[in-house]
């Protein structure tokens, strides 16, 4: 991925991502055209019980059959039915050894674990993978805002936008392409404020961040990219 615009190409980052790691373990495995016997998420063999399927169904976007071939992925993977911050970074780890994804995967999980109970059930992660695959823009664009609003008072400063971008650059390594400059982050981020920051009050709102997003082409495109992964 290309650093220049790297701070409006953020979603599709995320996308892509987390993709990859499902797609690595096995959690989005290709959906079987036989019809299940199974009625409802098997419940019995984790500690953490899901809602059943006709509430995910109606919590999300996907269908009966996604949902189970998800909750078997999820439950291979995470037998007690929860995902903590740890075992979330020890996966990212693995898939940026040049780099340190640690505080990237912390943001990310974070904007998971909308309940911040510490541990990312399998509610949670079907939810945020219904908005980021299958979400409208709006949808979208409220889950990236939550992601770069890390103490979630409902605007994104320059710190917070700092510190997102810092993550990600500490993620992609030091062997970047072409060479990233120690002050990039920073120049990125008086980008990000002079495209967002409509009233020049120092904060980005969620009102600008939507306004700001769908008015620019490359963002709009980010977004319908990964519609069709499952």
């Amino acid at each position: 991925m290309g650093i220049q615009g790297m701070e409006l190409c953020a979603m599709a980052v995320v996308i892509m991502l987390f993709i990859a790691v499902l797609k690595q373990f096995g959690i989005l495995e290709p959906m079987s055209m036989e019809d299940t016997s199974d009625s409802d998420l098997e419940l019995s063999s984790v500690r953490h019980q899901p809602e059943g399927l006709e509430q995910l169904q109606e919590l999300t976007k996907f269908t009966k059959k996604e949902l189970q071939s998800l909750y078997r992925g999820f439950k291979n993977e995470c037998p007690s039915g929860l995902v903590d911050e740890e075992t979330f970074k020890l996966i990212y780890a693995q898939f940026f050894p040049q780099g340190d994804a640690s505080m990237y995967a912390h943001f990310l999980f974070n904007a998971f674990d909308v309940d911040r109970n510490g541990a990312i059930c399998f509610e949670d992660f079907v939810v945020g993978l219904s908005i980021l695959l299958r979400g409208t823009v709006h949808e979208k664009l409220n889950w990236a805002f939550n992601l770069y609003d890390i103490n979630k008072d409902g605007y994104i400063t320059k710190e917070e936008m700092l510190a997102i971008m810092k993550s990600i650059y500490d993620m992609m390594g030091r062997y970047t392409y072409p060479i990233v400059r120690d002050d990039a982050p920073i120049e990125h981020v008086e980008k990000f404020f002079q495209k967002m920051d409509r009233n020049r009050d120092g904060v980005v709102t969620i009102e600008e961040f939507l306004e700001t997003c769908q008015k620019d082409e490359n963002i709009m495109n980010s977004m319908q990219l990964f519609e069709n992964v499952i």
